[in-house]
């Protein structure tokens, strides 16, 4: 009988002499600085974000990036006067932030680190070699995208697990990381549903109370547009609706025209939530708001989504309607109390990290074993495939009895595999 190969349990990580530590990977979009960049962060884009929804060619990423640069370049240089997106600077004060909370209670055994995922060089797999090189052994994985924790967030697993891979080959034997830990999303987290109320509800007491009535206040939720296909991948609709409608609840009784909005990528042949900002935006003021206040609430970062494309919303909507109010609100970006909850997050996962024992992980068993279950699975087929032909010539007499065996026979069979499971698979503490 074949057998699959199987691991030693690991050594309890108490009974070593180097204490564990834990590497905070906090992950974001990242922007380019520099304009030259453009089509490099394109292609990045375009194979791990476009490629799981639009029916483009692999062959077609290149030169489409060149173009896409183009259009980047006019837009930033000339359109907005030489921007400069704000999310990498952003992205550093929170990462800073997040750290000197976690460090307040754990200290040097956690350190967070940043990686994005267009830019280097803060590229996964640039920062993974950091990590290793630094000695941290455990690791969790925390993207700083709100909402698309099954797609978007997708690709910061996607890109670890490549760069996890790649750095494998450099080693033999055991692998250097020992546990691995994910913060998905926190779109239904309380406190930051009520940190969006209550900057909506700040912002309109401030600033617009004194000249609008509430019900002609109106409100756009602002959500990463989602497209509805996505070759298969569950594309963060379900989270990006869950989280407005929490937030939605908490303003409507004061406020009552509040519309979700979605920041689409508009690209041919690709359907995307519905409405967009534009018309989400449009339908309230035709049902008489006076003022209306655009909140990103899909985005924990600035980036030019909210910034630029939301200038270009506002500045069309303003050509056609004067006489609203338009407001433009910031992402939580480094609110404190943004960054407080952020650390909270985070703290159940730290200590059940440093809690755990080492997991000992040798990637090279891994095609032997796929192999080894391969080999019994084919070797089961077979034996069926052979007890069934034979089993066609029994007819009229001794057919009962037969049935009998047959079922007997697999009652040990079953026995038999799940011992030998037992055997090679001993339960975890």
């Amino acid at each position: 009988m074949t057998t699959t190969p199987h691991m030693t349990r690991p050594a309890n990580s108490h009974a070593t002499s180097t204490p564990p530590k834990v590497a905070v990977l906090l992950m974001g979009y990242g922007e380019v600085e520099s304009y030259e960049d453009f089509a490099n962060y394109n292609e990045q884009a375009l194979n791990l974000l476009t490629a799981k929804f639009a029916p483009v060619p692999l062959w077609l990423y290149p030169p489409l990036a060149k173009l896409l640069a183009v259009f980047d370049r006019h837009e930033w240089d000339h359109q907005h006067d030489h921007f400069i997106s704000p999310h990498n600077a952003i992205f550093e004060r929170q990462r800073a932030g997040i750290e000197q909370s976690l460090q307040a209670r754990w200290g040097d055994r956690v350190k967070v680190f940043k990686a994005f995922n267009f830019c280097a060089p803060f590229l996964p797999d640039q920062v993974l070699e950091q990590i290793r090189d630094e000695g941290f052994e455990r690791l969790l994985i925390y993207p700083l995208l709100v909402v698309d924790s099954i797609f978007t967030s997708g690709i910061a697993v996607e890109q670890v697990n490549h760069a996890l891979s790649r750095l494998a080959r450099e080693t033999d034997g055991e692998h250097w990381l020992k546990g691995t830990r994910y913060i998905p999303s926190f779109f239904n987290e309380p406190d930051y549903i009520d940190l969006l109320a209550n900057l909506v509800a700040e912002k309109i007491r401030t600033d617009l109370a004194v000249a609008h009535l509430p019900s002609q206040t109106g409100i756009v939720l602002m959500n990463h547009g989602c497209p509805h296909k996505a070759k298969g991948f569950t594309s963060g609709i379900d989270e990006s609706q869950a989280l407005y409608e929490r937030v939605r609840e908490r303003l409507i009784s004061r406020y009552p025209l509040i519309s979700i909005g979605w920041l689409n990528h508009d690209t041919p042949l690709i359907e995307w939530t519905q409405p967009n900002v534009t018309l989400a935006a449009q339908n309230l003021i035709d049902l008489g708001a006076t003022a209306l206040v655009m909140m990103p609430i899909g985005f924990a970062t600035e980036n030019h989504e909210t910034l630029l494309d939301v200038e270009h919303i506002i500045g069309h909507l303003r050509k056609r309607r004067p006489d609203v109010t338009y407001v433009q609100m910031p992402c939580v970006n480094d609110h404190p109390l943004f960054l407080e909850m952020a650390a909270e997050w985070a703290h159940p996962q730290i200590a059940a990290l440093l809690e755990e024992d080492a997991i000992a992980v040798n990637l090279s068993m891994a095609a032997v074993q796929a192999q080894s279950v391969h080999s019994q699975a084919h070797h089961h087929d077979h034996h069926l495939h052979d007890h069934k032909h034979h089993g066609h010539g029994h007819h009229g007499h001794g057919h009962h009895e037969h049935g009998h065996d047959h079922a007997d026979h697999d009652h040990h069979r079953d026995r038999a595999t799940h011992a030998h499971y037992a055997d090679h698979h001993p339960p975890s503490a």
